[in-house]
């Protein structure tokens, strides 16, 4: 059970689209490891039953007996579903094909909205000396992702550089409300961030005109780059950060990260 009387934890972010292919994956692997990289301590929650944030880190499949299915749903140790990766101050809760049944049993339960907001604040996450969880949510608007923004204290949307774009942005935009009116009325929009950009294609740059004109200073100022490298790294299983260091989109995650860093959250649109 959470304690009330803990000082503040770590800053807990959703990464969230219900769209697929937007890089949302991708950029929480990479954002973790750039905060990583900072010093600060990270943990990744594996939200998604494709568990490809766990692939991409290096989790194989036949050392995720405790998953986030467990944290959810049953009474466990964190030391049992908490992993360290290859990366210094990034750790990892993985998840498999099993967290794709989860909506149906969390439907009977009466803090259905609230497990996993309960499970990120129990005293013994203390151990781990957290700066920041990042959650990996699935593409859709289920009960996961629900618990994913009633734990968190902002959401941070990755939006593909490409046609129809914004469409389906002001359905998540209103889940968030709906969040904020009955679960959590903290929560933030941590920022919107452009992925897949590319700037020799007209479309990226009307795309990002397009999200600026209409949802401003929510767009973060770092683009994030259409790179083979940030493509070939998962199956590498490694941040783009540790597969190619110097290349564009490992610099352009640590410009993230540290615009992250400096960032407050905004206002719900």
């Amino acid at each position: 059970m959470p304690d009330p009387t803990r000082p503040d934890g770590p800053r807990i972010i959703s990464i969230a689209n219900q769209k697929g292919g937007v890089g949302k994956t991708t950029t929480t692997i990479n954002l973790g490891a750039a905060l990583a990289e900072k010093g600060l301590r990270v943990l990744i929650v594996d939200l998604d039953p494709q568990g490809n944030a766990s692939t991409g880190l290096g989790v194989e499949a036949d050392d995720r007996e405790f998953t986030t299915y467990e944290l959810l749903l049953e009474d466990i140790d964190l030391g049992d579903v908490v992993q360290v990766t290859k990366n210094e101050n990034l750790m990892i809760i993985p998840a498999t094909v099993d967290l794709s049944s989860a909506d149906i049993e969390l439907i009977s339960n009466e803090k259905r909205s609230y497990l996993l907001h309960d499970a990120l604040r129990q005293t013994a996450m203390d151990r781990y000396d957290l700066d920041y969880i990042l959650i990996d949510c699935p593409p859709s608007l289920n009960l996961l992702t629900v618990n994913a923004m009633v734990a968190s204290h902002s959401v941070l949307v990755p939006l593909q550089s490409e046609f129809f774009a914004l469409e389906g942005l002001s359905q998540l935009m209103l889940t968030i409300r709906e969040v904020r009116q009955t679960a959590n009325p903290a929560l933030r929009i941590e920022g919107i961030v452009l992925t897949m950009f590319d700037a020799r294609n007209n479309l990226s740059a009307l795309v990002e005109k397009d999200a600026r004109d209409n949802l401003g200073d929510l767009v973060f100022q770092t683009l994030i780059p259409r790179n083979v490298r940030v493509s070939e790294a998962p199956s590498f299983a490694l941040p783009v950060l540790s597969y190619d260091s110097k290349s564009r989109g490992a610099e352009a995650y640590r410009a993230l990260a540290t615009e992250l860093v400096s960032n407050k959250g905004r206002v719900a649109a």
